[in-house]
């Protein structure tokens, strides 16, 4: 993708406005529908999936590279870690990849349930 310093400036800015964008949504709707679900993760996952699969559609794979580095590495990827996920998957699908499709996403959440367990493990100090 691009490795210089506008490319990384590129993935800064958006990485920026991305999590500042993720962190008013998500006290939005903490605020407005509580925390008893953390529906503020799921809007935000949510639209991300959307934004990406809109400039995939859009733009059919044609985005320049400052674009994408902007918007899908650097915004969606502060807004969203699941934007890429989601591009992905829907990629395997319409290439007619149905399994590597499901595949992938029963190994991103058996994987983010391992990892978060894994991770709390140790700060626990349950593990090494």
């Amino acid at each position: 993708m691009g490795h210089g310093i506008t490319g990384l400036l590129l993935v800064a800015l958006g990485g920026a406005l991305g999590g500042m964008g993720r962190f008013a949504v998500s006290n939005i709707m903490a605020h407005l529908l509580g925390s008893a679900f953390p529906w503020g993760t799921l809007i935000v996952n949510a639209s991300g999936a959307l934004i990406a699969g809109w400039l995939l559609g859009y733009y059919d794979m044609l985005i320049t590279q400052p674009l994408w580095l902007f918007t899908i590495v650097g915004l969606l990827g502060g807004y969203t870690t699941v934007s890429s996920f989601s591009l992905q998957t829907i990629e395997l699908w319409q290439s007619g990849q149905a399994l590597r499709a499901a595949l992938n996403i029963a190994a991103t959440l058996l994987l983010g349930m391992v990892m978060v367990t894994l991770g709390w493990l140790l700060a626990m100090g349950l593990l090494l």
